[in-house]
């Protein structure tokens, strides 16, 4: 069962992957607006078509031309994306109208969600989301003068709940936040379901509980809060554990809104509280790098290694996010997720490793630009992020698949295990093209790891603890054969999603599965 469920997963992040997080956010957010200006013909939604195009194009204004200047005085690159996920999300968060003063209000709070991304911030991170703190002051705003209007969360409704549901399925699975969402959804559901129920007890109302159930899933904004807010990388910490600790702080709160006064702590407030939460769990910052070299290991590999100039922590096994700034970016954007090859021992010299497979008409212009950076060029990197991590029990049996590039969160892990003369039980099987493709060959064999290679021709001087299992083809039955004893093993398996799709059945076997899919750029 969770070999099929990581089989499908991962064929479903491979296309995915092919488009940027930022692009996918925005192009679903737009067909979700257009979904809903067709519903307004139909009155199936509140606003109608009129009220909804001008509160569209008024937020996209004010969101473009805020922080069009802010980062021409900050020098920084101008992000279009950006700038109308957050037009696009008050969209549906605030209330769509024509009267000029409720569109003051609008462009009110559409200038001061995209002036937080730069004032509410923590070096060059923001700390909340921009929409929510919009909302926030525009809803507080409107206690003395109410015809600025203020939040709706119109969102929250029958007709939108399919549309939000795919839509948000889509970025879910493309920022891998699947899970995180559905603890908040689980808990806020169920928290606001808790709460209705003994507001009807204690007026002495009759009330079916399926239906109560039935009507605050499909009528509450909760699907959109979750999918295109909460799961906002940027405002998210780093761990697992840490990112379900923040999707229950926001589903207690969503679920169960306080009374402030005039107001509640509804779905925009909870999220703010969240985002202070996540910004207690790990103080975020944007990290300054400095390109030191550029090697070519081989012939298909490109080598780039950084000095950090700023405090900078992470774990063996973890990514980073590395923002290259260019001219006119495809739809794969200027930011890209990278495996960290170093380890926390190689600091303040930080390395990573990609597959450079050539210039030519499908090469993506982030790899153009990376191609372009020198040594002595800086460039900043977004987040550390995952859970890629080996077991802290050393004693536990690990199992590492690699193919091709996907070795460098690997070697991260055997350096710092090498530097720290931590000795595990680890097996690392290693796919690549042929034996001049082995990346990082002398920093496994370094580890003294057991190695199995499959590759089309034999590798020279092959080590003893060395085995040429010939051929690049893995299948689930080759991994079987190779590894008997995986069952006893954690099992953990970097690489295309495709490779780790067709592996799922043998891995099942495995006492757990941890993947790191990576789908190119």
């Amino acid at each position: 069962m969770i070999g099929s469920l990581t089989a499908g997963w991962n064929r479903v992040y491979a296309v995915l992957g092919k488009v940027s997080m930022y692009r996918l956010v925005y192009l679903a957010l737009a067909v979700l607006a257009v979904i809903a200006i067709i519903e307004s013909f139909f009155g199936l939604v509140g606003p109608g078509p009129a009220e909804l195009l001008v509160t569209l194009a008024v937020l996209s204004a004010v969101c473009i031309g805020v922080d069009a200047a802010a980062q021409r005085v900050l020098q920084l690159p101008w992000r279009l994306e950006s700038s109308l996920i957050t037009a696009h999300i008050l969209l549906f968060v605030l209330r769509p109208t024509l009267d000029l003063a409720a569109l003051g209000g609008i462009a009110l709070a559409a200038a001061i969600a995209s002036l937080s991304k730069y004032l509410l911030a923590w070096r060059g991170r923001h700390i909340f989301n921009p929409a929510a703190v919009g909302a926030t002051v525009l809803s507080l705003l409107s206690l003395a003068w109410p015809a600025l209007g203020s939040s709706a969360w119109w969102v929250g409704t029958p007709a939108l709940a399919a549309p939000v549901i795919i839509l948000g399925a889509a970025v879910l699975v493309r920022t891998e936040k699947v899970r995180v969402v559905l603890v908040f959804l689980v808990i806020a559901v169920a928290v606001a379901v808790l709460r209705t129920s003994a507001q009807y007890q204690a007026a002495g109302l009759e009330f079916d509980s399926l239906e109560l159930f039935t009507q605050i899933l499909w009528s509450s904004p909760f699907l959109f809060l979750g999918a295109f807010m909460l799961s906002e990388p940027l405002t998210l910490p780093p761990r697992r554990w840490q990112q379900f600790t923040v999707a229950a702080v926001v589903g207690v709160l969503a679920g169960w809104p306080i009374p402030l006064g005039e107001i509640s702590l509804g779905q925009e407030r909870a999220l703010l509280i969240g985002n202070l939460v996540a910004f207690a769990f790990a103080v975020r910052t944007a990290v300054r790098l400095t390109l030191v070299s550029r090697a070519a290991p081989t012939a298909s590999v490109q080598e780039l290694t950084f000095r950090v100039h700023d405090r900078l922590q992470f774990l063996p096994g973890q990514y980073l996010e590395l923002e290259v700034p260019h001219r006119h970016p495809d739809a794969r954007g200027t930011r890209r997720e990278f495996s960290i090859a170093s380890a926390p021992a190689d600091l303040p010299l930080l390395t990573l490793a990609f597959k450079d497979s050539g210039s030519g008409p499908s090469q993506s212009s982030y790899k153009k630009a990376l191609a372009e950076v020198e040594p002595g060029e800086r460039l900043a990197i977004t987040g550390v992020w995952g859970d890629f991590l080996l077991p802290k029990r050393s004693a536990a049996p690990v199992l590492m698949v690699a193919a091709g590039i996907g070795v460098t969160p690997f070697i991260s892990q055997l350096r710092q295990l090498h530097a720290t003369g931590d000795d595990r039980d680890v097996v690392l099987v290693y796919v690549a093209s042929d034996a001049s493709e082995l990346v990082y060959r002398a920093e496994i064999e370094a580890s003294g790891v057991d190695v199995i290679v499959f590759t089309r021709d034999r590798p020279a001087d092959l080590p003893a603890n060395w085995t040429w299992a010939q051929g690049v083809r893995l299948d689930a039955d080759g991994l079987v054969r190779v590894v008997p004893d995986i069952a006893s093993r954690h099992a953990y398996i970097s690489g295309p999603a495709g490779l780790i799709a067709e592996l799922a059945p043998a891995l099942e076997r495995a006492r757990s599965i941890t993947t790191d899919a990576f789908s190119g750029y």
